[in-house]
């Protein structure tokens, strides 16, 4: 039973208190086969959807879960999806279901019928340095947009053309973010700048573009762990599932709160 419907069900009196408890325990985990236990509450409990990370599992693995998931909760993001992943999830896919999918961030939004997207809550600017930068920028975007925030994006504005970047800090300004995902690679110089210009919190985000001596996306971690600028939280390499959670949970905050 969802949530909904077990506290329905109490307050009519069909089902007696321990026996409302029992099911919501039962609620907050299910397991798919012994391949995984899906946190299926997670949504519910601090508005972060489910991500499957797709990378790593077996294309049937991945579609069992991912379709076990859409099940109990309506919808699940599927990050670092391949191709083959892609195709054994649309094999296993419940009829009426459809799939968003973002190319450039390798991720699938999967979506039972009927199921739609959060209300909107807050407002999250994202920026990268390069080109090479976008797909972890769209990555962060997805996650924001199923958490319910609006994300305003600008690509391609780094240090390397510095004049680029404040016409897109002058733009987050006025649509009163409450947070800023700053993406880079190479030296990683750009959130440091860009946390000294606003009064939002800044994520970091380096990405593994650069090669040679600190390459990888290790010069620009360890720049971005050094940053000058107070207001710099940084993120692992590339992982812009990470800050789009981090991004998400302060604009909704601020959002509930009215700032």
């Amino acid at each position: 039973m969802q949530i909904k419907e077990i506290l329905e069900k109490f307050s009519k009196g069909e089902i007696s208190i321990a026996e409302a408890e029992k099911q919501l325990k039962l609620n907050a985990i299910e397991e798919v086969e012994d391949l995984a236990r899906i946190d299926i509450s997670r949504q519910l409990r601090k508005g972060v959807p489910e991500i499957i990370l797709a990378e790593g599992k077996l294309p049937e693995h991945t579609a069992k879960i991912a379709v076990t998931a859409i099940a109990k909760n309506g919808s699940v993001i599927v990050s670092r999806v391949h191709e083959h992943h892609e195709k054994a999830i649309r094999k296993l896919l419940p009829k009426g279901a459809r799939i968003e999918k973002n190319e450039l961030a390798r991720i699938l939004v999967l979506r039972s019928k009927g199921a739609k997207r959060a209300t909107i809550l807050g407002k999250v600017g994202i920026i990268t340095a390069g080109t090479s930068d976008i797909p972890v920028a769209e990555e962060a975007k997805v996650v924001l947009e199923e958490m319910g925030c609006k994300a305003i994006c600008t690509y391609d504005i780094g240090v390397a053309g510095i004049h680029r970047l404040f016409p897109s800090i002058k733009k987050m300004i006025e649509e009163d973010v409450d947070a800023i995902i700053a993406v880079a690679g190479r030296e990683g110089a750009m959130p440091t700048i860009v946390a000294g210009l606003v009064d939002v919190p800044v994520i970091g985000v380096p990405t593994s573009v650069g090669y040679g001596f600190g390459g990888k996306g290790m010069a620009a971690l360890q720049a971005m762990l050094q940053a000058c600028s107070l207001g710099v939280a940084t993120v692992n390499i590339d992982s812009g599932v990470a800050a789009g959670v981090i991004a998400g949970l302060i604009a909704r905050r601020a959002a509930t709160r009215g700032k």
